[in-house]
């Protein structure tokens, strides 16, 4: 076999292969044997019909066909190998030349991973908020906590801001009761937003006994989207009553016995908070860098089919789950299609640069992944996905998804090299040190690669489902 191969672009190139007959016998024997299998005649035992008779039968074009078609994916892969190109995605094969007993022609045009040049990144400054966790950060942290340990207490009196009711509700459209819309005995708190739009104005001021009727566009059931006229009676007025801020009140919520210790717990767990984030944005901030240093030619079949399956993540398993199509969902957003479309490929493009960028920063850097790392990286995965680490595992593995996760680890690890190189300051001019935050924060940050490859058959298994 002989090949050659012609760049058509950076990110295109074209294989001619040319393959001597003689390469193509054991495609012969095995287009001869599959024939034997599978036709009869008469005379001849199955799978006992001498190649003459197949050839005079069915055609030696039928055996061809078959011949070419086994060959072709080896004769290809040959020459992938052979020209050390990284391919990716499916060739489109082009027969150019079939001479029996002589010779098998073809080209095969396929995108590859351009060539990046990564320059000097040292210089990559970013700034980040400071963190700062204030005195009514805290207070809000600690109410926060008591509004969860607040109890209940019928009251005869019309309803307030703040109040848990108990409600029975029935919706119309078009003057018809919906199946879905009729619901008795539902705890709602006045003011949380929780229910539908309208429903805090309409129970405000009634009494146990008392109703309302308003206007509203329902959220999700049969009639998501629609305008319906819904009618709520309140069964029950209950005031919420929080428990007395104090040393009681600590030993009730926390392991701590007073109210300082309580507090100061609470003010080191914002400032954890607090810098996990500045982590994540000094990553994020850092690879913005990074990008716009680096000239990264993007395939344009690759961003295609990034692009619809970004498009298809969000309408059949995002918004399907909240009950909305994509024209509800940008009506919601106030987008226009352009608009998300501009925002879609402008995010596909990232996650596409984001990957070929890190992967050569991988090979530059000699980065390895080790079990730990990789376990590490599962189960904050299967968190993420909402399913056990041993199922989560169990689905990579059976989905041959192992190198993806390996591939993610590896990113990461190279994304925390840039930011270990950078210059981060925050908004007070001081030069914040990452420390351990940095390879955690900066696996998630090089997860913003593309969803076809990113997205494992363990998290579509997950979506399917939900």
């Amino acid at each position: 076999m002989k090949s050659a191969v012609e760049t058509l672009n950076p990110t295109r190139v074209r294989l001619s292969i040319e393959v001597p007959f003689e390469e193509l016998k054991d495609s012969l024997d095995a287009a001869y044997k599959k024939i034997n299998q599978q036709v009869t005649v008469k005379g001849f035992r199955k799978g006992k019909i001498p190649a003459r008779v197949i050839d005079q039968r069915f055609g030696r074009g039928a055996v061809l066909e078959e011949a070419v078609n086994d060959a072709l994916p080896k004769f290809y892969t040959e020459a992938v190998n052979e020209a050390e190109i990284d391919v990716l995605g499916q060739p489109e094969v082009d027969i150019t030349e079939l001479k029996d007993g002589e010779t098998l022609n073809f080209t095969a045009e396929v995108d590859v991973r351009p060539s990046i040049e990564i320059p000097d990144y040292s210089g990559i400054e970013v700034e980040v908020d400071a963190v700062e966790v204030s005195d009514e950060d805290v207070d809000k942290a600690v109410t926060e906590l008591r509004e969860r340990f607040a109890s209940t207490s019928p009251v005869e009196r019309a309803a307030e801001d703040g109040d848990v009711v108990t409600i029975d509700l029935e919706a119309k459209v078009d003057g018809e009761v919906l199946e879905d819309g009729v619901a008795s005995g539902v705890s709602y708190t006045i003011g949380s937003g929780e229910l539908l739009d309208g429903i805090d104005d309409a129970v405000k001021g009634l009494e146990a006994g008392g109703e309302a009727t308003f206007t509203s566009e329902l959220k999700g059931g049969s009639a998501a989207g629609k305008e319906a006229e819904v009618t709520v009676k309140v069964t029950q007025v209950a005031a919420r009553e929080l428990p007395e801020l104090d040393d009681e009140f600590a030993q009730l919520a926390s392991e701590f016995d007073t109210l300082d210790e309580l507090r100061a717990d609470s003010r080191k767990r914002l400032e954890n908070m607090k810098q996990y984030d500045q982590a994540t944005q000094a990553q994020e901030r850092v690879l913005e860098k990074l990008l716009e240093l680096v000239e990264v030619p993007v395939p344009e079949k690759l961003l295609e089919d990034e692009i619809n399956t970004r498009k298809h993540n969000l309408e059949h398993h995002q918004l399907g789950q909240m009950g909305l199509d994509l024209e509800k969902y940008l009506e919601i957003q106030g987008k226009t299609v352009e608009e998300f479309d501009t925002e879609t490929k402008d995010a596909a493009v990232k996650g596409i640069k984001t990957q070929f960028v890190l992967d050569e920063l991988v090979k530059r850097e000699k980065l390895n992944v080790n079990q730990e790392e990789l376990t590490e990286h599962l189960m904050r995965r299967a968190a993420s996905s909402g399913m056990s680490p041993d199922q989560f595992a169990q689905a990579v593995v059976e989905g041959g998804q192992v190198p993806l996760l390996v591939g993610e680890v590896a990113r990461g690890k190279a994304l925390a090299v840039v930011v270990e190189a950078a210059t981060v300051k925050d908004t007070n001019g001081e030069v914040i040190d990452l420390d351990d935050d940095e390879d955690e924060t900066a696996a998630a940050s090089a997860e913003d690669a593309p969803a076809s490859s990113e997205e494992t058959p363990a998290e579509a298994e997950e979506k399917t489902e939900g």
